[in-house]
């Protein structure tokens, strides 16, 4: 069927067949959203966001939300040895034991491997500071300076880290304010026994604060896990070079003295 021109409806038209129906004017209106764009402007300059923590009216910063989270890896490794101890005795029948040694100056020495440091000072009567060559650490030139006690007895000898920073640029030495260590080498023989024995047991410990991202957005375990390997493999190599040299330095010491007193 044909339609006529009168009933129809040009989409160019101002009219239209359907009632007219204006958008709401409610509270949930045109100027409730208008409302709410200008307090999210606001909001977001201010860098106040309505973000809510759980169980708290307080909101979140934008500010905050962009700060990283210091978070703190506790690294840490052991190693015991255990080692023969010579039983030196001079042609007189005088006998010279590691305990005597190692309250020597030069049983201090090797006990600390001076050899190894950069400088080597006395602090006091059982404290000594101990300076390390420096080395290359990203772009930075770092020198550790260890503050370690010696104590030595009949029966043992300690070795304890008091303190331990590091020396170079600014933003090196700001770094000893983020991570604290701490070591002890306790060492104990027994002289008396069929098979004299030197026995070693060193512990180190580490605290470091992750406070840069991406770190503060992994776990802690993707820094303690390697960094306990790390340490590990270092104390392991270390611990036996130290009872090595140290009994070297033991037999050094027993023919200085036979030779002072023959």
């Amino acid at each position: 069927m044909a339609c006529s021109s009168g009933g129809e409806y040009p989409l160019t038209s101002s009219s239209s067949p359907f009632p007219s129906q204006s958008p709401p004017t409610n509270r949930r209106g045109r100027h409730s959203v208008a409302f709410s764009s200008l307090a999210f402007q606001k909001t977001m300059t201010s860098g106040q966001a309505g973000f809510r923590r759980k169980n708290s009216s307080h909101p979140t910063t934008l500010l905050e939300l962009a700060q990283p989270t210091t978070k703190k890896a506790n690294l840490s490794a052991r190693r015991k040895e255990s080692i023969k101890l010579p039983n030196y005795v001079d042609g007189h029948g005088r006998i010279y034991p590691i305990s005597e040694f190692l309250s020597h100056p030069s049983g201090v020495e090797a006990i600390l491997n001076t050899r190894a440091l950069q400088s080597f000072e006395s602090v006091d009567l059982k404290t000594y500071r101990c300076s390390l060559p420096k080395i290359q650490l990203l772009k930075f030139e770092v020198a550790p300076v260890l503050d370690l006690r010696v104590t030595a007895t009949n029966e043992d000898c300690t070795v304890e880290m008091l303190s331990c920073k590091f020396q170079g640029s600014e933003a090196v030495e700001r770094q000893n304010d983020h991570f604290s260590a701490f070591m002890i080498n306790h060492i104990k023989w027994d002289a008396n026994g069929s098979e004299p024995s030197l026995d070693v047991d060193v512990k180190l410990n580490l605290t470091l604060e992750i406070n840069t991202l991406p770190f503060t957005l992994l776990p802690i375990s993707a820094v303690e896990n390697p960094g306990n390997l790390i340490m590990q493999t270092l104390v392991d190599k270390l611990v036996p070079m130290l009872l090595e040299q140290l009994l070297q330095d033991y037999e050094k010491w027993v023919q200085e003295q036979c030779e002072i007193s023959p």
